[in-house]
C-alpha cells in the first residue's frame, strides 16, 4: 500500500475478518504504508505463532519488527505511534477520548455479542433474544452519532475516526448480512443517522481501497453455513 512513513509496518490478516479490517482502515486514513501477509488460520505461519502466542489469532501489527495484538489496541496503538501522520482517530479532549473508547467497547461488548447471538445462538429463543438485543443497540448506537458527531458526519466529526474506524470494521459484513436476509441493519426509516453514516463512510477513498467485496463475503458465509450443517447432521446421524 501507498503512504506515508519510513519505518517497517507489516500486518498479519484474513481478508474476511472485521477485526482486521479495522486495522486496515486505520492505516489507510492515516496513509501509512505497510505490508499486508494474508494467514492461512488452518496452518498458522511461524510468524504468526511468534508473534502472537497467547492468542495466535489475527490481526497482528508488527511495527519495527515489535508486534502488537487485538484490533482496539493496535488502533490506539497506530495513533500515537503515527502522531502527525494523517488525522488523529482518537480526540485531543481527555473527555472526549473516554467517550470515544466508551462507544468502541459497547460496539464489541453489546452491538456484536448481541449480532453473533442472533445468528449462531444455539436454540431459536436464543437467537430471537439476540435480534432483539442487536437491533436496540443499533437503535443506542443512533443515539450515539448524534451526540458524538453534534451534526458532523462521523462519529469523530467532520472526519471518521477511533469509533467511525471500529463500526465501519463490520460495515461490509453488514451489507453481507443484509444481503442475505433482505433487511437493513440501519434503516433509513428508524435509524436514519446511521443510514447516512454508512453511506458517508462507504463514500471514502481511502475506506474503498480496503473494503472487501460484499459479495465475497456473502459466498464465503453461504458456505460456512453449508458447512456447519453438514457437520451438524453428521454428528446428528453418528449418535442414531
Amino acid at each position: 500500500m501507498a503512504g506515508v512513513g519510513t519505518s517497517e509496518v507489516k500486518l498479519l490478516g484474513t481478508w474476511s475478518s472485521p477485526f482486521v479490517l479495522r486495522v486496515r482502515l486505520a492505516l489507510s486514513l492515516k496513509g501509512v504504508s505497510y505490508e499486508y501477509i494474508e494467514e492461512d488460520l488452518k496452518s498458522k505461519s511461524p510468524l504468526l505463532l511468534e508473534s502472537n502466542p497467547v492468542y495466535t489469532k489475527v490481526p497482528v501489527l508488527i511495527h519495527d519488527g515489535k508486534p502488537v495484538c487485538e484490533s482496539m489496541v493496535i488502533l490506539q496503538y497506530i495513533d500515537e505511534a503515527f502522531a502527525g501522520v494523517g488525522p488523529s482517530l482518537l480526540p485531543e479532549d481527555p473527555h472526549d477520548r473516554a467517550i470515544a473508547r466508551f462507544w468502541a467497547s459497547y460496539i464489541d461488548g453489546t452491538f456484536l455479542k448481541a449480532s453473533g447471538q442472533a445468528s449462531s445462538g444455539k436454540t431459536e429463543e436464543e437467537k430471537a433474544e439476540g435480534k432483539k438485543q442487536a437491533a436496540a443497540a443499533v437503535e443506542t448506537m443512533e443515539g450515539a452519532l448524534k451526540e458524538c458527531s453534534k451534526g458532523k458526519p462521523f462519529f469523530g466529526g467532520d472526519n471518521p475516526g477511533y469509533v467511525d474506524v471500529v463500526l465501519g470494521g463490520v460495515l461490509a459484513w453488514l451489507h453481507a448480512g443484509d444481503e442475505m436476509k433482505g433487511v437493513k441493519t440501519f434503516d433509513p426509516a428508524t435509524t436514519p443517522l446511521l443510514a447516512v453514516w454508512a453511506e458517508s463512510f462507504d463514500a471514502l477513498d481511502a475506506v474503498e481501497a480496503v473494503m472487501p467485496d460484499v459479495s465475497k463475503l456473502v459466498e464465503f458465509a453461504m458456505a460456512w453455513i453449508a458447512q456447519a450443517a453438514a457437520t451438524a447432521a453428521a454428528a446428528a446421524a453418528a449418535t442414531k
